[in-house]
């Protein structure tokens, strides 16, 4: 018995061969949009055009097209690609790719259910409510409302979600009421082929990476001091410390002069 060939689409044949076309690209990127609104997603994708290359297809089309891409490593990729998936291409470094994506995201207001990526506060001073219902609803939550200059105002500083607590649809509707979008959306790097590697944590913050650049600057800083460890950086610190020192030793030698 001869089994019958499968029909397979001609648009699906196009769109493989040229995705698979583009995998030749140094970088190919899972990146995740879900919950990215059409309009912010092709904003992206025009930003980010110099530099890339972003497609959108069926999951079945993209992993099949990692697997008949020729090359070993990015069959690697097929596990990170779910039905909400972009694939992303490009002759740049994926990580350099991975900060510019980082940098393209936008506020987002709450919305029930969804963890607090960090503490929310609730800062004390004025609003834009009226007196009205809302003093009680701020009420409910334990923050400390009072009407001023025809206005509500918070009194005092307030955590209103911790971070990783499911924000409830109240503290959402507050959240929005006060003007307060927590979350940050965008194009979510997932994992990146590159020279022959696959990379599976390649989200880099940009923030965070700064604070801690900082954070160690400031601690080698204060250890070359403390060794006298001359360098441009350090010396005016070293000789500030010295005249210090020279100012108190010339205090001591003087008292001891003094007493004798």
């Amino acid at each position: 018995m001869v089994k019958e060939k499968t029909h397979i689409a001609e648009w699906k044949k196009q769109e493989v061969h040229e995705l698979a076309e583009l995998m030749k690209k140094k970088t190919v990127m899972i990146v995740s949009i879900k919950n990215l609104p059409s309009a912010q997603f092709q904003e992206i994708k025009k930003k980010v055009r110099d530099k890339a290359t972003i497609k959108v297809a069926k999951k079945s089309l993209i992993d099949f097209a990692l697997d008949h891409s020729g090359v070993k490593e990015l069959h690697d990729l097929v596990p990170f690609v779910e039905d909400s998936s972009a694939i992303l291409f490009s002759d740049t470094d994926a990580f350099e790719i991975s900060g510019m994506l980082s940098s393209e995201k936008t506020p987002a207001k709450a919305k029930a259910g969804q963890e607090a990526p960090e503490d929310i506060e609730i800062k004390a001073g004025p609003t834009d409510l009226i007196p009205g219902p809302d003093i009680s609803v701020l009420s409910s939550v334990g923050l400390q409302p009072k009407v001023e200059n025809g206005k509500i105002a918070v009194m005092k500083d307030k955590i209103l979600c911790k971070k990783g607590e499911k924000i409830n649809a109240l503290k959402a509707s507050i959240l929005a009421k006060l003007g307060i979008a927590p979350f940050k959306i965008g194009l979510e790097p997932v994992a990146a082929y590159m020279d022959g590697k696959v990379y599976a944590d390649i989200k880099i913050n940009k923030e965070e990476m700064l604070d801690d650049l900082i954070e160690k600057y400031s601690r080698a800083l204060a250890f070359a001091v403390s060794l006298a460890y001359p360098s441009k950086e350090s010396l005016s610190f070293i000789l500030g410390k010295a005249a210090s020192h020279e100012k108190a030793i010339s205090a001591l030698i003087k008292s001891d002069s003094n007493s004798n």
